[in-house]
């Protein structure tokens, strides 16, 4: 398949917003009229509970290995930019005008295919987040370390899976899905390392 073709289709997989069509079809909620400020599963776990989060988490996965798996072993470069291109549509969903989660579900999926090591690295991360009830530095620190983790464990590929993937995802965090109502740059900061604004509720 032709690389630019890999390309869009790993990118308008991404773009499907598995989180919001199982919060509509199961609590008739749209994700964006919540207080969350993300098109997540953390948000659609809130909504909707632990059930939806699976169903909806495993269908981000898959959408984020689709491309990846297209590409092939032998074409490492267009796999792990077919990852990444996912979790932008992820991020950016053009079906959520511009709107979007955060990118871990199909992150997970691309590093699943591309550089598994980064899989365990960011849930990790993520669950010793949890422990210490601070589940969005763990995910900033996770994502942080996938690029210099993988060039360890898996060489050139395996940093570029990591940096395609985590790139769109540390962006994402810091911009959100609207401005902060507090001017200046502590929000973005506020945003980056703990992934909400000061008056937004932390992550169960």
């Amino acid at each position: 398949m032709a690389e630019l073709g890999i390309l869009a289709l790993a990118f308008v997989a991404g773009s499907i917003p598995f989180s919001n069509l199982v919060a509509r079809r199961s609590r008739g909620v749209d994700l964006r009229d919540t207080d969350y400020n993300s098109v997540s599963g953390s948000s659609l776990y809130r909504v909707a509970g632990f059930g939806a989060l699976v169903v909806s988490g495993l269908c981000d996965l898959a959408k984020g290995a689709i491309g990846p798996l297209l590409a092939g072993p032998d074409r490492p470069v267009l796999a792990a930019l077919a990852g990444g291109v996912a979790v932008i549509g992820h991020n950016w969903s053009p079906f959520l005008r511009g709107l979007g989660g955060r990118g871990v579900g199909p992150a997970l999926g691309s590093l699943l295919v591309n550089a598994w090591p980064g899989v365990v690295l960011l849930l990790g991360a993520m669950i010793a987040g949890k422990v210490f009830r601070q589940t969005g530095l763990g995910g900033f620190v996770g994502e942080l370390a996938l690029t210099p983790v993988l060039a360890l464990t898996s060489g050139a590929a395996g940093a570029l899976a990591g940096a395609a993937v985590a790139a769109p995802m540390l962006v994402k965090r810091a911009v959100g899905n609207s401005r902060p109502r507090e001017p200046g740059w502590r929000p973005y900061v506020q945003r980056l390392l703990y992934d909400r604004d000061p008056e937004t509720p932390a992550a169960p």
